[in-house]
């Protein structure tokens, strides 16, 4: 059936890709790609308001709203109107026999009165309340845990210079909570409260978004190849995964910043599983051995790509341009030696990461990462994505950071196995994408395109447009 699913109004193109991702998590395969969606008369597409079918009974849609972070709550429908007079019209329309069985005396219910973009006082809300004696309420209020709780949501034709998105006509809701988010995880695990943290670590909620569209669940099996101080990992534990990572840096992964400060101590601080391994390893030569194939459920993570820290991949400068040859390290100096490293560009970065995903990850495993893209002129970006014939990409969420830059999540599922002839085909993709559509990804580019001082040493030009859509 039809649901009314209300979003917070935040990271706006990641709202719809994680209830179809959940759907696809709690109603098995194939069901996320059949979440139908409309927008309610009179809206924009960036409203919270969302019109949502899914394929399943309520149950599944409580699920949905209880996992989603973006997801404020997932309503039955009973009625709406651009006035009162034809809110409690379309009410009375609604089915008496599915109404009915939640107005029962023996139940509990509560009332509330939201909002969107306008406020609503305490009086105000009372007489709202009052004046909903059409419906046949017989049971008794209960403020704390009701049976059930209604809900008057209303949105105002307001003006279009407050930041939010255009609305043609007031617009009145009312429906059944049928499921509601439990966001009390993200004060929890929030940055500035966990032990050990660096300059990339990732923030909270945007590390359990990642788990979501990861579809990290009990049993599943999560890889991290850049895991940094482990944020990724710590939202996959939280949600029941096994966790594994690995990272280029020896210090990270071994030593923190002390027996008490590191990786380890992330996951002990939240009672969390320990990852089964983190391993100093290098995603331009991956250690496993060549046989080894369609281990890990999902593989999550946050790629360097040179803005706030640069990729690094074995070999140093010297030994990759021959200058230097190959040595062995001493038995007596291996327990402290750091290898020597070369900068790592994010176009082979990225072509690794897929070599490493369409062998490593299941049929339908999930890759998930971040891509960076720049953005032209008028602060519009046109992206070109990598591409793999293993991987569907179903998913591209843009956060953007700066008018200049801004970055990409994307979601792509593994739909055909690895072969040899996959991966000849995977390299000349990865040539052409490379030398055809993305100069600035080779070593320093993004960071100077980025960072590049405005022209005549004034900044840029004012971005503040009367409606920001996805910048909120």
């Amino acid at each position: 059936m039809w649901y009314l699913c209300v979003f917070y109004h935040r990271l706006l193109d990641y709202r719809r890709p994680e209830v179809e991702s959940l759907a696809e998590l709690f109603a098995g395969p194939g069901s996320g790609g059949s979440v139908e969606w409309r927008m309610p008369e009179n809206h924009h597409e960036d409203s919270p308001f969302h019109l949502v079918c899914l394929p399943g009974d309520e149950r599944l849609a409580a699920q949905v709203a209880n996992r989603s972070l973006l997801v404020k709550g997932i309503y039955e429908l009973w009625g709406h109107g651009t006035t009162y007079e034809e809110l409690e019209k379309s009410v009375r329309e609604y089915p008496d026999e599915r109404k009915l069985p939640f107005l029962t005396p023996d139940s509990t219910f509560k009332i509330v009165v939201d909002s969107f973009g306008k406020v609503i006082s305490s009086q105000e809300q009372n007489e709202i309340m009052n004046s909903l004696t059409y419906i046949p309420f017989q049971g008794r209020v209960n403020l704390k845990k009701p049976d059930h709780k209604f809900f008057v949501m209303e949105t105002d034709d307001y003006g279009s210079n407050n930041g939010l998105p255009p609305v043609v006509k007031r617009t009145i809701f009312f429906g059944r909570e049928v499921g509601a988010a439990d966001r009390h995880l993200l004060p929890m695990y929030q940055l500035k409260s966990r032990k050990y943290i660096g300059p990339t670590a990732m923030d909270a909620e945007m590390a359990f978004l990642m788990a979501n569209q990861g579809l990290a669940q009990p049993g599943k099996l999560v890889y991290d190849p850049f895991v940094g101080t482990g944020s990724i990992l710590v939202a996959a534990a939280h949600f029941g995964a096994m966790t594994m990572g690995a990272d280029i840096d020896i210090r990270v992964v071994r030593d923190g910043r002390g027996p008490d400060c590191n990786v380890w101590s992330n996951f002990e601080q939240y009672k969390l599983p320990e990852p089964l391994c983190l391993l100093r390893a290098d995603n331009n030569l991956p250690p496993w051995r060549p046989g080894l194939k369609e281990m890990f459920d999902a593989i999550i993570c946050d790629p360097p790509y040179g803005v706030r820290a640069g990729g690094r991949k074995s070999g140093g400068r010297k030994l990759i341009k021959g200058v230097k040859g190959s040595y062995t390290v001493p038995d007596e100096k291996r327990d402290n030696h750091i290898p020597s490293t070369a900068p790592y560009s994010l176009a082979e970065c990225v072509h690794d990461l897929l070599h490493l995903a369409s062998r490593m990850l299941v049929m339908g495993g999930r890759l998930v990462f971040f891509y960076p893209i720049l953005r032209g002129e008028d602060g519009a970006a046109s992206p070109q994505f990598p591409e793999h014939p293993c991987f569907k990409l179903i998913a591209s969420c843009e956060q953007i950071l700066s008018y200049r830059y801004s970055r990409v999540l994307l979601t792509m599922v593994k739909v055909a196995p690895y072969t040899e002839e996959i991966a000849r085909v995977a390299e000349e993709r990865h040539r052409e994408f490379r030398e055809n559509h993305q100069k600035w990804m080779e070593e320093g580019n993004l960071h100077s395109a980025v960072f590049e001082p405005a022209q005549d040493g004034k900044p840029d030009k004012d971005l503040k447009p009367k409606y920001r859509g996805k910048y909120v």
